[in-house]
């Protein structure tokens, strides 16, 4: 099968400045590259190997000169043509060239990195969440040495220039390739970026700039805050690498529940037992709520199940004005043992109410349940 023509191949005229050639190839390298190309990974692979060999002919003066006068006859035998690109090998190359140029994916960072975030778990009470709390609590965490101030030299002692990277931090590493010889920018081993090499371990952390501690940290939780809610802590992670910036901490809140209260939102669920008697009678009965008691008055007549509202007596907004309002839901309980006295009472009652304590298959005390639980 014929070569196709290697301008063709980038889409540049024959006038093509080095800019434009190199602009083409690049562009054409990213959309072919085949750990990048979406279709057949097949297709994509022949088609980069043919764009490589395009721009290595065309990069090069001589080369481009010997093709724009003798065309692909001028390639061959010169290392350059369908031979083999000067003995280059594509099985691993693939990847340091789309490294090149796809902005180094994979390689360790050398400048200054952000410390990792860290999380806590913290188990509040139900009222906490309510009306919000300050606590100290102990986080265990990378800090950054005291000693050395992260230098990772002991007091007084030196460092000396790497050896092996000359003080750059990088190593070059030289790798041929379709289009020639690439020299490549990693990062050194020996010192680890920093360019410098430790003469004499700081003792308290021996050379890693970093110690693991626990520090306490004292928080303040917002009142309104629910089971789940979560607290950031600007800079209270780990510490930052080679003069990066601290993490941060995540507070997460789990709220426990309460004996009596029930939580809806910002609404607070009450329930409280009163007797037949008095939602028969009404009353003013005392109430719990989260700042104590209250006063709620009972209509006669009141229904199981019947919802009062006590106003204000709810959770706080978070990071706002006002609170909701507490919600009473009455229950009716009838009593399980009388006396002589109260059982014949409640027999006069139902006489005079026109009925049959005895008649039908209900006695009263179902039926005295039947009228005010339903």
């Amino acid at each position: 099968m014929a070569k196709r023509d290697y301008y063709e191949v980038l889409g540049v005229s024959r006038d093509a400045s080095p800019e434009d050639l190199k602009k083409a190839y690049r562009k054409l390298a990213r959309q072919y590259h085949p750990d990048a190309y979406s279709g057949n990974k097949d297709e994509a692979e022949a088609k980069f190997k043919e764009i490589a060999e395009a721009y290595a002919v065309l990069s090069d003066q001589e080369k481009r000169a010997a093709y724009d006068q003798f065309g692909h006859a001028a390639t061959d035998g010169q290392g350059f043509g369908a031979g083999g690109f000067g003995g280059a090998d594509f099985g691993g190359g693939l990847g340091d060239i789309f490294d090149m140029f796809f902005g180094g994916m994979g390689r360790q960072r050398t400048g200054p990195q952000k410390g990792s975030d860290l999380r806590i778990n913290l188990e509040i009470s139900f009222k906490e969440a309510a009306f919000g709390l300050e606590r100290d609590i102990q986080v265990p965490r990378i800090e950054t040495c005291d000693t050395c101030a992260g230098s990772g030299s002991a007091p007084g002692s030196k460092t000396k220039t790497c050896g092996i990277c000359q003080g750059t931090g990088q190593v070059q590493i030289a790798q041929n390739t379709p289009f020639g010889r690439i020299v490549q920018s990693r990062t050194c081993e020996q010192c680890r970026g920093t360019g410098k090499v430790i003469e004499k371990p700081c003792p308290t952390c021996r050379g890693m700039g970093q110690v693991r501690k626990t520090k306490t940290i004292h928080i303040k939780i917002p009142a309104g805050v629910d089971d789940g809610s979560r607290l950031r802590l600007n800079g209270e992670g780990e510490a930052g690498i080679r003069g990066g910036p601290p993490g941060d901490l995540y507070v997460y809140l789990s709220v426990r529940p309460h004996k009596d209260f029930a939580r809806d939102g910002n609404e607070v669920i009450y329930e409280m037992n009163i007797s037949f008697a008095q939602a028969a009678l009404g009353d003013v009965v005392e109430v719990p709520t989260l700042d104590g008691t209250a006063e709620l008055k009972v209509p006669e007549g009141t229904q199981t199940g019947t919802v009062f509202r006590i106003k204000g007596k709810g959770v706080p907004y978070l990071n706002g004005s006002g609170r909701g309002d507490q919600h009473v839901r009455v229950k009716v309980t009838t009593p399980t043992k009388l006396s002589d006295k109260q059982k014949e009472l409640l027999k006069e009652f139902a006489r005079l109410g026109g009925e049959n304590p005895q008649g039908g298959n209900k006695n009263i005390f179902e039926k005295m349940k039947d009228a005010f639980i339903g």
